[in-house]
């Protein structure tokens, strides 16, 4: 392909030459000879920096977001770094999104839930494709590592592009905050958008809610494409009527779902140690629903992945077989089983609303018992701070006894972010013990506990590693309690068995 076709709809103001080009990078330590190298501002870092270095592995063209001009390659300058590698990306790998159904996923909590239930609906339809989001992604069959939530739009054609040349059709994703205020799914035509809910997160990075709540509405607006065909909105969140209102008088068709009034909604439920039964009530009739997923958090996960699920053409005998196969999602109410007399399990609760929802749902877990939640959880550094002593509260209010610990202090002091989540514990009158290192927080809860409690383990769910001031160490919250029941003399042929939730 020739450096001026690659160019082709990109938003550039100078270009200079017009070499035949292999490829396209962003990472200057991945460019091989031939390549086009788009040097472009991030957060934290400036790719314009590493254009030297682009040139000596060999980049035949420079696409920068700066006023430098490089020197002995061909050039052009893009004054949207992002937008310019989404479009010359998709322009290289000839564009395979417009050849799949692609689902986008937004909201603060039961993203990646609802993720895992869609796919898992357009399989029982007899479809295959790509699912990409927090846990991990796949490929058609394969199953591949998530540096990020929403990754890089070129990471992004190139799991589109093997997902059409595998015979996919679908897509589903999580799109974060981050990606749309990044534009880093510039140009992708979603057909399906689904809002969940929006609470208190990333305001470290947003500032406000509504400029949260702007930045996922930029999935609703289209970044670079046609709005979606359908926008799946939650009527139970005053953010989802919000987003309701703005597809009004747009070209988007606006589906509902929810408790109360809405497309898609739900009666009789029953919520039991064993999963969720209850009737999903559609325009197009009603159905049973059996799933093995705890809470009534995931009865609206359901309710979401059952409206897109229609609005992707899925039948409601598919929704039904695609729900009640779902068994596990990992790090969402995954339960530690090594045969001891209480409940262990490992969450990825990290805001202030998700703990209120997971500790309310172990209160339900454990009301025939009469047993007490006991819950660990940190928060996060490098992150909003205001959120701190609502996480604490939250878990002081639903918890008999809390273990306030580190969760991934990043560049911060653990005992300073402790400090911060300790006035929520304190206003809730909690019961509570600190203790910095996690593992020993993490034995300390589980060594409290007797038959019939529950310990919760919140905060890092699916996460394998734990990021501070000293690196980055391998730290996976279901091995260490697995490892502690273990020390304590419980046994376990399957230490990793699992119910999900949001």
């Amino acid at each position: 392909m020739k450096f001026r076709d690659l160019l082709e709809g990109a938003e550039v103001t100078a270009q200079s030459g017009n070499p035949i080009v292999t490829g396209v990078e962003y990472d200057s330590r991945r460019v091989h000879p031939g390549n086009v190298f788009v040097a472009m501002r991030g957060e934290t870092s400036d790719g314009n920096g590493f254009i030297d270095q682009a040139i000596a592995a060999g980049a035949a063209a420079v696409v920068t977001d700066s006023d430098r001009q490089p020197a002995g390659v061909a050039w052009a300058k893009a004054p949207l770094g992002r937008r310019a590698l989404a479009t010359l990306s998709a322009n290289f790998h000839g564009h395979p999104a417009k050849k799949l159904g692609i689902t986008g996923i937004t909201g603060t909590n039961g993203k990646s839930t609802t993720t895992f239930l869609l796919e898992s609906i357009l399989r029982a339809s007899g479809r295959a494709g790509a699912l990409v989001g927090t846990i991990e992604y796949h490929v058609l069959e394969k199953v591949l590592p998530a540096p990020h939530t929403t990754p890089e739009a070129l990471d992004l054609q190139q799991l589109f592009r093997q997902t059409v040349d595998g015979g996919g059709t679908e897509v589903v994703m999580e799109v974060s905050s981050h990606a749309l205020a990044q534009q880093r799914t510039y140009g992708i035509p979603f057909d399906v958008a689904v809002f969940t809910n929006l609470t208190r997160d990333h305001l470290d990075y947003h500032g406000t809610m509504d400029e949260y709540l702007a930045a996922k509405r930029l999935l609703f607006e289209g970044l670079g494409a046609q709005p979606p065909r359908v926008a799946v909105l939650n009527a139970d969140d005053s953010y989802g009527l919000q987003l309701a209102q703005f597809c009004c008088g747009r070209s988007t068709e606006v589906v509902t779902y929810g408790l109360g009034k809405a497309d898609y909604s739900a009666s009789r439920v029953e919520i039991t140690p064993q999963g969720a039964r209850f009737d999903l009530n559609t325009p197009c009739g009603s159905v049973a629903m059996n799933s093995p997923m705890i809470g009534r958090v995931n009865v609206f996960n359901i309710l979401a992945a059952a409206a897109a699920a229609s609005a992707r053409g899925c039948s409601l005998e598919a929704i039904d077989q695609g729900v009640a196969a779902l068994k596990a999602v990992p790090g969402r109410f995954e339960k530690v089983d090594c045969k001891q007399p209480f409940t262990v399990v490992v969450d990825y609760a990290h805001t202030d609303d998700a703990l209120r929802n997971l500790t309310n749902l172990a209160r339900e877990f454990v009301k025939d018992s009469g047993g007490r939640v006991i819950t660990v959880f940190g928060c996060g550094g490098d992150r909003d701070r205001s959120k701190r002593p609502l996480m604490g509260e939250a878990a002081g209010k639903g918890s008999d006894f809390v273990v306030l610990t580190s969760d991934n202090p990043r560049n911060e002091d653990p005992l300073a972010i402790i400090n911060d989540a300790m006035v929520g514990l304190q206003r809730a009158g909690a019961t509570f013990r600190t203790e910095a290192d996690r593992r020993a927080a993490i034995a300390l809860a589980i060594g409290e506990a007797r038959k019939g409690d529950i310990v919760l383990v919140a905060g890092k769910g699916h996460e394998k590693v734990q990021i501070s001031r000293a690196g980055t160490i391998p730290f996976d919250d279901r091995e260490v309690a697995v490892d502690v029941l273990r020390e304590l003399g419980f046994e376990s042929a399957e230490p990793k068995s699992a119910e999900g939730i949001a």
